[in-house]
């Protein structure tokens, strides 16, 4: 679709405004949530999630990219009917599939809330979650589709009406149900996830009917041929097995996680709702804190992934190498102010975030660790580009099984508890990391200047003395505009050492899609 179609800079800038935009007004629902139904029932909400992950994983998994890949194929060759083929061939996979977990996850709930997990009230929550199965499955070949076509306005736009749509759903349907029970107003905020999902499958349908019939007439003189069925879903399958059963190993590792939590808190003597509120913290407060910079490395993963598979097909290594440095100090330098702030002011961010500066020692420490997970995605989604899905799966098993037996360890331990849990996260995501880095030089020959990691820390580790000064100085009587300035201070400080440290310099800004040149 070379008329829509975009640069790797351009897509990845287009998903990162909308990732942006949509984790800044994600914030919303995480920030008032909890003050509408409690951590205890933030803890609830959050423990429907893993067990849909997985589920997502096996009813699409690797297909968008199988998807994105083979199109893109047929893209480059400007045969039509073949994409057209891939996209229905998909469809009708997806939603056989989608239909038969959505069955499956009906009739097993009672058993699963009840033998799985140590609070049964989460039984409300899987019911209501289960039609999303279907449609965020629908909405992922549509996704697949137009990034093989390189073309990600519709999946951006689709996001953002969906966030919109779900922050106020999620929060009605809460707040009505709370009179009913906590349990009732959990299953509220996930009944409103679905009707936002149901929204943005709504906007990719649209722009799919508006953009198939331009399609049509701008390409009707090179439709192409197309293949067997059969020969489609071959290829589907060739790419698509890998790469699920590397994330199911990841979507596992998350659900089985999220019981090994809570039933270790229980062995180390914490209540029931205790731990399903520390749970709560962790997942529906902290952690989506901290992963508030990768709407960065998920922009540069999902452009990376058909940018590689065209220069992997022509054998281009210095292509590979361009994209793999662009990104990899794309997010390395974009994630490590964010990491410096989590760390020297979490108790602020907590306190007005959440109102509970008691669960800062959660984000305390895991940002230290924040810039492995910023790495994380990049390198995995070169590994996947590049057809090596089977070293990702076996990295991404290597971590799961660190994991798993840390938290086991350390989170049943009475001295530890949910911060022994956070320990093992903080080990799993360095080793992840690590085997991907090792993978992706081992496979490509790629290194990185170690002086840009240098650079960098010295840059963070000055800002971080810059926030904690104004911070804790006495010069600002009232908190909140002290914790402004230290925030801005601090960027600033940032900025100034990025530029100083020629970490990026003035090509770098020219090379920003729109307003580069006329910067």
């Amino acid at each position: 679709m070379s008329k829509y179609k975009q640069s790797f800079i351009q897509g990845a800038m287009i998903l990162l405004a909308a990732g942006i935009i949509n984790r800044l007004l994600g914030f919303v629902p995480r920030i008032t949530l909890p003050r509408v139904i409690g951590a205890e029932g933030v803890g609830l909400y959050q423990m429907g999630w893993p067990f849909l992950s997985v589920v997502l994983t096996i009813t699409t998994g690797g297909i968008p990219l199988a998807i994105a890949k083979l199109v893109a194929e047929a893209e480059s060759e400007g045969n039509e009917k073949r994409a057209r083929q891939v996209l229905h061939i998909s469809l009708g996979l997806i939603t056989t599939l989608s239909l038969l977990f959505t069955l499956l996850s009906l009739v097993a709930s009672p058993w699963i809330t009840t033998h799985l997990f140590t609070d049964s009230r989460v039984y409300y929550t899987f019911i209501c979650m289960s039609p999303i199965i279907l449609i965020v499955g629908v909405s992922s070949v549509y996704r697949g589709y137009f990034q093989g076509r390189q073309n990600m306005i519709p999946t951006a736009v689709s996001q953002t009406f969906e966030t919109l749509v779900r922050i106020v759903t999620m929060l009605a349907c809460s707040y009505v149900m709370l009179p009913y029970g906590i349990e009732f107003a959990a299953a509220g905020a996930m009944f409103g996830v679905m009707i936002g999902e149901l929204a943005g499958l709504a906007i990719l349908l649209y722009q799919y009917a508006v953009i198939r019939k331009k399609y049509n007439v701008y390409h009707s003189a090179k439709i192409g041929s197309g293949s067997g069925k059969r020969d489609v879903l071959q290829k589907i399958f060739r790419i698509s097995v890998p790469v699920t059963g590397s994330r199911l190993v990841g979507s596992s590792s998350y659900f089985l996680e999220s019981i090994l939590i809570v039933q270790s808190l229980a062995a180390a003597g914490v209540a029931t709702a205790m731990a399903t509120s520390q749970y709560g913290a962790l997942q529906g407060m902290i952690l989506p804190v901290l992963m508030l910079p990768s709407a960065l490395t998920y922009s540069l993963s999902v452009s990376l992934i058909p940018s590689l598979s065209e220069a992997a097909a022509r054998k281009d290594m210095k292509t590979i190498h361009k994209r793999l440095h662009q990104s990899l100090r794309l997010a390395l330098v974009s994630g490590a102010p964010f990491a410096v702030i989590m760390y020297v002011l979490a108790d602020p961010i907590t306190y007005y975030l959440y109102n509970e500066s008691e669960i800062s020692v959660m984000l305390k420490m895991l940002a230290p660790i924040a810039l492995f997970m910023y790495l994380k995605g990049p390198l995995e989604a070169t590994l996947q580009a590049l057809n090596r899905p089977g070293i990702a799966l076996r990295n991404t098993l290597i971590g799961a099984g660190v994991k798993l037996f840390l938290i086991y360890w350390l989170a049943s331990k009475p001295n530890f508890g949910i911060l022994g849990a956070i320990m093992a996260i903080n080990i799993h995501t360095i080793v992840v990391a690590w085997l991907n880095w090792s993978s992706v030089s081992r496979l490509v020959k790629f290194s990185m200047d170690a002086a840009h990691f240098f650079k960098v820390i010295a840059a963070m580790v000055i800002m971080g003395f810059g926030c904690y000064g104004v911070m804790n100085s006495s010069w600002i009587s009232q908190p909140f505009p002290r914790f402004i300035y230290a925030l801005l201070l601090g960027f600033a400080i940032y900025s100034v050492c990025i530029a100083m440290f020629k970490i990026v310099d003035w090509d770098d800004f020219k090379r920003i899609p729109w307003i580069g040149k006329k910067l």
